[in-house]
Parts: structure tokens; C-alpha cells; sequence
């Protein structure tokens, strides 16, 4: 099937569908719309109607009216001479209703009936001259006689005469007024007669038009989903319509067939014009471009030409020559490529894989072994973000070749076979060697690899301070599988860099049962209850005077399988495991309930300092946390410090600035934890948007140690400059508190003050230090401390 057929077969379904649909939707839209329309015809047209028979209702009135107030019928009715009466009163009486008429051939007929059903007088307006009041319109008369009414409207419609509305007044003949009930038997029944011509002639239309006929009952039309209307024509009177549902479905039929026909019309009309530009414009060059690239396949022809057309086929004609000039070339690159690392040259992960699968099941077989190193570039983040990616690129590169150069220079001296050696990724690299262990070989490597970062790396005549660390495994003694040799190499790797950097450790059994630990410790975090094996301990933080301000709030952990299991150790891993999340909000909502006990015990003004990890607030459902929490334990957010270590500013995004802006903005405090142990630059100092500042214990160490007052004075200083108080971390002997003090330092924590307590012995704390306070107050010969200088005996008491 050709290309142009394909494209019919597929396109004309789809617009022949688009347009059905469409005349669909306008179907239904109209459907509704015609429906409301003919609706509100119908309705006018017989409100129309209920107009046209209320004015010959108030025609028939006015006549009677005007005949009522007349000289001549109160001559007529009170004159005694019978004769007389007919003759002279009866004809100006018929003179009389002749000029009230607006139309002279007009029906209309007047009659005068005592209470004894005899007509004293007749008259219509017709060609009969002899004309009598009819049978219906007597039987009407009667039944007025024998009711009660005075006055009544009929509209007469007896079968095969002519309907009337009638107009009944009972009329006193003394007064010519309204007759009292009591004397409605000597009253005169006068009847106006008229015939609604103009009313029949619009019910004859509307039958004809709608093919159903205006019924006149004496209750309207129940409300239903018909097309019908009904109105009011006088007293318990209603012309009401209901057209057949039949008239409004061959309405829609006709339109059914006009947007069917309009529709396939529309579709036929689109496909041609389609099929028209395909043809033209795609399906036509695409045909050329096939039959020259069949010709160049059958080898009639040994190049693809021109097909003549522009833009996209004429780019694709000469994409395709290109592609087939160049098919042979590219097939070399992708196998080179495939195994080779794009930006050193050497082997790439994928094809290390392989090569050391079938170097691990050769050494397996024959009971050989091969040893992996492991190399991972220390700092290489730092200078490739310092420096720029593009030294980076050639710092990778120059490490690469000299690796190379180095390793086998080893094996080639030694005779042995050529060793593997692979970019895994980043700056990670593999040397996979078969030697026998204790030859020396592995030493030998490892120390040429590390005295390539002697004095740092020197790539065009610049070094750089980039160190290696290096992890050894072997094969089979440590590992059996690649999987296994690689991860036991990293992990030998990771302990190079814990014992210093720029060196190298072997895989041993201590380190597995470190990495087994580890595991089992990663696995206790994913099923643990917090409740169950998780409980807080308080370390208080006093100010200059020995006041409790504030307490942090540390997390311990005691597990019924693994001990007791230190922060240190399973912190990191929950971290790198992604578990930190509920043990953060473990740790907020529990150290929040704890804050009211808190505040009994050192005053309503007890700050509580909560860490948290710094990958938590890239999410913006910690803020929500936090805010709920202190909402669900009656807190305000200035009583809750929220610790971040240092280490945070130097990553820190504009997505986490907005969370941290968030956070302070409802009134959380924020402080830099650990300050000092990390990569802070007196810039990030500047930039940090927090309240506190804790320098580490570490700094704190340092500095007392070398006695740097002014340095330590310097750092306060800056941070006082920047609005932000300091607490002193690590306060455990006097020296260090007064070198703190000395420096200005705001506030004070360590195990000189007290070691971290659960609430309880807090609660003994607490007790023990007011007890002490009161002893001092009464021993005689007590001196007060001078404003902000505090004592170690302040401090703890």
C-alpha cells in the first residue's frame, strides 16, 4: 500500500469522524435551543390568542355597558304598553345596537329575560330576521336564573352551532342597578352575544400549524416536558395547547439530514484538499527519494540525487547522502566508543565489567588471583568548581594517561600480563591486576599512583591540591564476584580517606564487619518505632550569669538488637539512606510536647533548640511540620531554635533560602551549629541568614589552646556585627569559659555546665542548682559576680 493510500485510509476516518461529532454537537446544541425557541412561539402565539379573546370579552362588557346606561333600554324596559314598547322602543332600541357595533355584519345578538325564562327581547345582528334566542344560550339563561350569581362570562361552543362568549348581567328594572340577592327574582337577565371570529380564526391557524387545537377547560396545564403552553382567558377559564411530540421530531429529522449531508459534504471536500497537499508536497518527493535510494541500494546508482524539493525532504535527501557516505566511518566510532571513555581514552565501566568478569572466572578456574585498586581523587569537586570544568576535564585526563604509563611500566618490568585499567566514573578509576599477593606488586602501584599528588598534581605546569585514596580487594580472598570486589574495593577506599587521605588500605575483615554493622544498622532504621527505641536527652545552654536559657534537645538511640547506637554512627547512614525524614519529625514532635516541662523548670523564656538535618528543608513540608507541631502543643514559634550545622551554606540553593526565609518569617529562630567545622569562609558569614551562631567544640579547643583572644574576639565580633548571638559549644573547663567570656561569647554549653539529661534527672538538675543558689545567697561574706563575668562555679551551680 502506498503511502498516499495509507495516509487516506488513516486521515478520512478521523476528519469524517471530526465533523459527525461537530454536527453531533450542534444537533444536540440546536436541539435544545429549537426546542426553547418554538417554546416561546408557542406561548406568544397563544398569549396572543388569550389577547384576542379578552378583548371581545371586553367588547361584549362595553356594549352591555353602554346599552345599560342608555336612555332607550330604561324606556324600553320601563314602558307598559306592550305594543307600544315593540314597536316604537324596540326598534331605537335595535338602532341603538346597531350603532354601538364596530362592525355592521359583525355578530352580535342582546336578549332580555325575566325570571320566568320568557325573552321580552331578542335581537342579533345576522340575515335572519326572524332570528330566537337558541338553545344553548337559553339553557345558560336557566341555570343563571336558578343560581345565585349576578354576572357571569361563558363562552358557549356547542356542537355544530357557532361558539359565543356570552355576557350575563342581572338587572334590577326599577333601579337599573345590581338587584339585592334577596330580589334576584324580579330582575332582568340581559345576555350579550358575540362571536370571536378573529379568536377561531387564530385557533384554526394554530391547529393547522401544529396539528392540535386549543381546548378551553376550566384549570390550566400541568407542567410537563412537552411542547404545550396554557393562559388564562377570565374567571376558572384556560385555553391550553399541546402540541404532538411528533411535530417537533420531524422538525429534527430534517435537521438531522442537512448536518449529516453538510457534514460528509465538509469531509469529502477536506480529504480531497488533504490528499491534494500530501500528495504535492510530502507523499510525491518522499516516492522520488525512495526510488533513488533503491536505485543506490540495487547499486544502479552510486549516489542519492536531488529530489528537487525543499525544507524538510530536501534536508532529508541530503541527510541521507551524508548518512550513506558516512555508514562505514560511524560503525568504527560506536565499537571504539562503546568500550572507550570519551574523555580519557581508556577503558570505560561498561567494558571494565566485562573484561573483569572473565579475568574473575579465569582466576577462579585456575586458582589464580587478581588484585582491583580502587582510586578516588580527593578534592577534585573543589578544584573542578574552583578552577572550571574544562581543568577538570584536563586534570581527568592528564591523571589518566600517567595512571596508565605508570601501571604498565609496573607490569611490563615485573612480566606480567597487562593490567586492566578504567574510568568507572567521575573521578573514579579501577586498576584490576593479576598477581600473586606478597610479590610486592600491589604496594609497588599503589605508592607510584601516590607520589603522581606529591606536592599536589601538576597538570601545565600548575598543581593543583588534589590527593588519591586508594582500596585494595583481591580476589578470591576478599571477593568472589565483580559486584562484590568493586564494593569491597570502595569500601577499602572510604577507610583510606577516614585515616587521612593520599593513601591506601586494604579490604580487611574489620572493615566488612564495619559495612555488615552498617547494614544491620540501615535496616533497623527502616522497621524501628521511634517511640519504642527512640528517647531525647536535654543539654542546657546558660548565659553570661549562669541562667538556663535554653535547652538542646539531642537524639539518642538504644536498640534491642544492635545496643546502644550513637548519633555519629547513625546519623550519617540515615542520611545517605533517605530514613532522616522520620526520625526528624520523630525528634520535632517529641521534643515540642517536652517544651512545656521545659519551661516549668528554667522559665516561660526557655528557648528549645532542635537539629534537624539540612536535607530536610529543600522540602516544604518541613515548615508545614514544624508549624502544626507548635500549633498542636500551644507554642510560639520564638521558643523553638532550629539547628542547621555550618556545612549547609556552602550548597545552598535559592529553593532552600526560600524554605529557611519561610521559616523565620513565622517567627522560628534558625542557628548555625558546629561552626567552624567545616569550609566556612568569612563571606558565608556574611551571607547567613540565622540568629545564633555555636562555634564547634573543635574551634573552641583550638583556639583556647593557642591562646587566640583576639582571633576568637574577631569571630564574636563579626557575628555580634551581623545581629546574631553566640554560644559557645564544648565548655568544659574553666579556661575555655573564660577565654569565652573574655571574647564576648553570649551564651555557654558543655559538660562543665552540665552532660546532656533526660527530662528527669533535668528535673534533678534544675532542683540542685536552685538549692545551691539559695545556700550561696545565705553563706555570709558572699560577694556578687560583676556584670558578665561568669565563673565555671556560676555556670554549674
Amino acid at each position: 500500500m502506498t503511502l498516499g493510500k495509507r495516509a487516506l485510509l488513516l486521515i478520512f476516518p478521523v476528519v469524517l469522524a471530526g465533523y459527525l461529532l461537530a454536527a453531533l454537537s450542534v444537533h444536540f446544541a440546536e436541539k435544545r435551543s429549537i426546542r426553547a425557541l418554538e417554546q416561546a412561539k408557542l406561548s406568544q402565539r397563544l398569549e396572543h390568542v388569550a389577547a384576542v379573546f379578552q378583548n371581545e370579552i371586553q367588547r361584549s362588557k362595553g356594549f352591555l355597558t353602554a346599552l345599560l346606561n342608555s336612555n332607550v333600554l330604561r324606556q324600553f324596559v320601563s314602558e307598559t304598553d306592550e305594543r307600544y314598547r315593540f314597536a316604537a322602543h324596540g326598534v331605537r332600541l335595535q338602532e341603538s345596537i346597531k350603532s354601538l357595533s364596530d362592525d355592521p355584519i359583525a355578530f352580535i345578538s342582546f336578549s332580555v329575560l325575566n325570571s320566568r325564562m320568557e325573552v321580552e327581547y331578542y335581537f342579533e345582528n345576522s340575515w335572519d330576521p326572524f332570528a330566537e334566542i337558541d338553545r344553548p344560550q337559553r339553557e345558560l339563561a336557566r341555570r343563571l336564573i336558578a343560581g345565585k350569581r349576578l354576572s357571569d362570562l361563558t363562552y358557549l361552543e356547542p356542537t355544530g352551532e357557532r361558539p359565543r362568549i356570552v355576557y350575563s348581567v342581572f338587572v334590577d328594572p326599577v333601579t337599573f342597578g345590581r338587584p339585592m340577592p334577596s330580589n334576584k327574582s324580579g330582575a332582568l337577565l340581559m345576555q350579550v352575544a358575540v362571536l370571536p371570529d378573529r379568536f377561531l380564526a387564530m385557533q384554526a391557524a394554530l391547529k393547522k400549524e401544529y396539528g392540535a387545537d386549543i381546548v378551553l377547560q376550566p384549570w390550566p396545564l400541568a407542567v410537563t416536558d412537552t411542547l404545550s403552553a396554557s393562559v388564562p382567558l377570565g374567571t376558572q377559564l384556560y385555553a391550553t395547547i399541546v402540541v404532538p411530540e411528533a411535530h417537533f421530531e420531524a422538525q429534527m429529522l430534517q435537521q438531522k439530514i442537512l448536518l449529516g449531508l453538510g457534514a460528509l459534504a465538509m469531509s469529502l471536500l477536506s480529504i480531497w484538499l488533504i490528499v491534494l497537499l500530501i500528495r504535492r508536497f510530502i507523499t510525491g518527493p518522499i516516492a522520488r527519494l525512495d526510488a533513488n535510494v533503491t536505485a543506490v541500494m540495487t547499486r544502479e546508482h552510486d549516489e542519492i540525487t536531488g529530489t528537487g524539493a525543499v525544507g524538510e525532504i530536501g534536508r532529508l535527501t541530503q541527510n541521507i547522502r551524508e548518512l550513506h557516505r558516512q555508514s562505514l566511518e560511524s560503525l568504527r566510532l560506536v565499537e571504539q566508543n562503546s568500550w572507550t571513555d570519551t574523555l580519557t581514552g581508556i577503558t570505560n565501566r561498561g567494558r571494565f565489567n566485562a573484561a573483569a568478569a572473565g579475568i574473575v572466572d579465569n582466576v577462579l578456574s585456575c586458582g589464580d588471583k587478581c588484585s582491583l585498586l580502587f582510586i578516588d581523587i580527593d578534592n577534585f569537586k573543589f578544584v573542578n568548581d574552583k578552577y572550571g570544568h574544562d581543568v577538570g576535564d584536563d586534570l581527568l585526563k592528564r591523571l589518566a594517561a600517567r595512571i596508565t604509563e605508570c601501571v604498565e611500566l609496573i607490569s611490563k618490568r615485573r612480566g606480567q600480563q597487562p593490567a586492566l585499567i578504567a574510568r568507572l566514573s567521575g573521578d573514579e578509576f579501577a586498576v584490576l591486576v593479576r598477581s600473586q599477593t606478597g610479590d610486592g606488586t600491589l604496594r609497588e602501584m599503589s605508592s607510584a599512583i601516590l607520589a603522581l599528588f606529591d606536592g599536589g598534581f601538576e597538570v601545565s605546569g600548575t598543581r593543583y591540591p588534589v590527593t588519591a585514596s586508594i582500596g585494595v580487594a583481591i580476589c578470591p580472598d576478599d571477593a568472589v564476584t565483580v559486584a562484590e570486589l568493586i564494593s569491597n574495593a570502595d569500601a577499602a577506599m572510604y577507610q583510606a580517606k577516614t585515616g587521612g587521605r593520599n593513601r591506601s588500605a586494604r579490604f580487611s575483615r574489620a572493615l566488612k564487619d564495619r559495612r555488615t554493622r552498617q547494614s544491620q544498622i540501615q535496616e533497623e532504621l527502616r522497621a524501628l518505632d521511634p517511640n519504642e527505641q527512640f528517647h531525647l536527652v536535654y543539654m542546657p545552654i546558660v548565659n553570661a550569669y549562669g541562667q538556663v536559657v535554653g535547652c538542646e534537645a539531642l537524639l539518642r538511640w538504644q536498640s534491642p538488637v544492635l545496643g546502644n547506637v550513637t548519633p555519629d554512627e547513625f546519623v550519617p547512614i540515615a542520611e545517605r539512606s533517605g530514613l532522616f525524614a522520620k526520625i526528624d519529625w520523630w525528634v520535632i514532635d517529641k521534643a515540642m510536647s517536652d517544651c512545656h516541662q521545659l519551661k516549668a523548670l528554667f522559665g516561660p523564656e526557655t528557648v528549645l533548640a532542635i537539629n534537624i538535618s539540612s536535607a530536610e528543608l529543600h522540602s516544604h513540608a518541613i515548615n508545614d511540620h514544624f508549624s502544626e507541631c507548635a500549633e498542636r502543643h500551644g507554642l510560639e514559634p520564638q521558643s523553638i531554635d532550629i539547628e542547621l550545622t555550618e556545612t549547609f551554606a556552602v550548597k545552598v540553593s535559592d529553593h532552600l533560602r526560600e524554605n529557611i526565609e519561610q521559616l523565620r518569617r513565622k517567627g522560628f529562630r534558625l542557628s548555625i551549629d558546629d561552626f567552624g567545622a567545616g569550609y566556612t569562609s568569612v563571606q558565608q558569614i556574611i551571607d547567613y541568614a540565622a540568629d545564633t551562631i555555636k562555634l564547634d567544640r573543635v574551634l573552641v579547643s583550638n583556639l583556647t589552646a593557642s591562646h587566640a583572644l583576639p582571633v576568637l574576639k574577631a569571630v564574636v565580633a563579626l557575628c555580634h556585627a551581623k545581629d546574631m548571638a553566640v554560644v559557645g559549644e564544648g565548655v568544659d573547663t574553666p579556661e575555655k569559659l573564660a577565654m569565652l567570656t573574655a571574647a564576648g561569647c553570649d551564651r555557654f554549653q558543655g559538660y562543665l555546665i552540665s552532660k546532656p539529661l533526660a527530662l528527669e534527672d533535668l528535673a534533678i538538675w534544675a532542683l540542685s542548682r536552685t538549692v545551691r543558689h539559695q545556700e550561696e545567697r545565705r553563706s555570709p561574706g558572699s560577694l556578687p559576680r560583676t556584670a558578665g563575668m561568669a565563673s565555671a562555679e556560676n555556670l554549674r551551680a
